[in-house]
């Protein structure tokens, strides 16, 4: 079974003069010329992208969409109709929202995070705005410090809602933000806390000493660029750790504190040597 709106590796059957058509169990998908690799041939399999044209034929390509079938992606307004929209995910045919799948109304040169679905209807890849009733927290399928991915969603009082393996939403916290993000921005974090109401909070990065191991290479290679020595210690900012390391000055404190137990480092009054052995 081919899956529209999603990756499928296909063998090419037969070669036209305007390209190839690959074996779907009947008459065959149009691959346009202008997408085949240079020595295609018959018989060959391929990893193809399949889609509905503008005259509602199958086509398959090997462009790779900002999005499949699942997916929610920020993409951009191209054109409007009193139908719906048209956004651009990257292929020659853009990808449609009906009206009623908007939530205020979208304009060209807009940004729109969606969710790409296959409209049962049509048998089309199509996109929605109305996410948030596609995510539950009802039966939450994660538990504290798993590794998550993490889109950010919107921005409230509190924080950034994100949405959680493209199946939850959690908060993570502005005092927990230490670069800047925008809505659509895709980022590795974990789960800090499950509340008793099944809200989530988030942190960015690694869990405990995970983030430990994988910040000790970072400061020591640092510590070696810069001649064995650093000018930074429990005193200094937030703000100015994470300019420098790139990393929340909790993280930083847990990683200089194991780098010194393990006497690599040595703590001054003004920042941190490294011990040569």
């Amino acid at each position: 079974m081919i899956q529209i709106g999603n990756y499928n590796t296909l063998k090419v059957t037969r070669k036209v003069e305007f390209g190839f058509y690959l074996d779907d169990g009947g008459e065959g998908i149009l691959l346009p010329k202008r997408f085949a690799p240079r020595n295609l041939r018959i018989g060959d399999e391929l990893k193809v992208f399949l889609y509905h044209d503008s005259e509602n034929r199958i086509i398959a390509t090997t462009q790779e969409p900002k999005g499949i079938v699942g997916d929610i992606v920020l993409l951009n307004c191209v054109s409007t109709t009193a139908a719906g929209a048209f956004l651009d995910w990257g292929l020659m045919k853009d990808l449609f929202v009906a009206k009623s799948q908007q939530l205020q109304g979208m304009h060209p040169g807009g940004e729109y995070l969606v969710k790409i679905y296959l409209d049962q209807q049509t048998g089309r890849a199509a996109a929605t705005e109305k996410i948030e009733q596609q995510l539950s927290n009802e039966n939450i399928s994660v538990k504290e410090l798993d590794m998550v991915d993490l889109l950010v969603y919107r921005r409230t009082d509190l924080g950034y809602v994100m949405i959680i393996n493209n199946l939850h939403t959690g908060l993570l916290h502005f005092n927990e933000i230490f670069k800047d993000i925008n809505i659509g921005d895709r980022l590795k974090g974990f789960i800090k806390k499950i509340l008793p109401d099944n809200k989530i909070d988030l942190l960015l990065g690694k869990p405990g000493y995970q983030r430990v191991e994988d910040e000790s290479g970072k400061i020591i290679r640092l510590l070696q660029e810069n001649n064995g020595y650093l000018p930074y210690h429990d005193k200094s900012s937030p703000e100015d750790i994470y300019s420098f390391f790139g990393m929340s000055k909790k993280t930083f404190k847990m990683t200089v504190g194991a780098l010194y137990k393990a006497h690599t480092i040595d703590i001054t009054q003004t920042g941190i040597l490294l011990i040569n052995k």
